[in-house]
């Protein structure tokens, strides 16, 4: 069975690589259409070339940016407004453009929490992409943005409390919150071990969040025994934007 096409939306540079890394080299390497829409910063800063880097490491083509501010980041896109701060409408309609041209079968983004940091671009990321998957589809919203297209599956990246459990030592040690879900929450878990090593190179290839302690430098530095038991899982939380069941006579739990 041919392994779908994947458009992962994150918030930040480095992002794609560290949640979904192991999926989107994993997709990639089956010769599937992979790509990333990332909804802050700016094309011309570092940090966007350090994206291509590892998009090109994942196989996940050319970076795709919105070019908002980060919250915490005015240097992010000097002179743009803040994703938090920009009208709903048109986030949402920029989404859309790149999900009918893009056309994947799968959408992967941030979950509720925005992830285990809960940073706020993450959080707006999510539910952003929540409104721009349902849109997509509908061929009188966003006429202007493409033809109608439904993605088939919406994945959610999360992280069960068991392997939040598993993360506390490292992820404390830097004084970093964490936002986890009940494990039955997860509907998949995906082992990416074959691509760990892919994964790993391309969280180092953001450099500058390496450098400044953050989280792609604290994990891919771990010892290769932690390394492995915390990067080598991906979680995500499935959602259906296109039911497949019969019709429904009345509304049912």
């Amino acid at each position: 069975m041919p392994v779908p096409s994947l458009l992962a939306i994150y918030a930040h540079p480095d992002d794609e690589s560290l949640w979904s890394g192991g999926v989107l080299a994993r997709h990639a390497a089956a010769g599937a259409r992979t790509g990333v829409v990332t909804t802050t910063w700016a094309a011309d800063t570092p940090r966007a070339a350090e994206l291509a880097q590892a998009l090109r490491i994942l196989g996940a083509g050319e970076p795709r940016m919105l070019g908002y501010a980060d919250a915490r980041a005015p240097q992010s896109a000097p002179g743009s407004v803040r994703l938090l701060d920009a009208p709903l409408d048109e986030t949402v309609q920029q989404l859309v453009a790149h999900l009918r041209e893009f056309r994947p079968q799968i959408v992967v983004t941030h979950d509720a929490y925005g992830g285990l940091s809960g940073h706020p671009d993450h959080v707006h990321t999510h539910r952003v992409t929540m409104l721009a998957v349902q849109a997509s589809g509908l061929d009188q919203l966003y006429p202007d943005a493409g033809e109608p297209w439904q993605p088939s599956a919406l994945y959610l990246a999360t992280h069960p409390h068991t392997a939040a459990q598993t993360l506390a030592p490292h992820l404390a040690r830097a004084g970093k919150a964490m936002h986890s879900v009940p494990d039955k929450h997860v509907t998949a878990a995906v082992d990416v071990s074959p691509w760990l090593e892919q994964k790993i190179a391309a969280m180092l290839a953001h450099r500058t969040e390496v450098k400044r302690g953050a989280a792609p430098g604290l994990l891919a530095n771990l010892p290769p025994s932690d390394r492995e038991q915390v990067l080598s899982t991906e979680w995500y939380i499935r959602h259906n934007p296109c039911p497949t069941a019969p019709p429904q006579t009345q509304l049912t739990a």
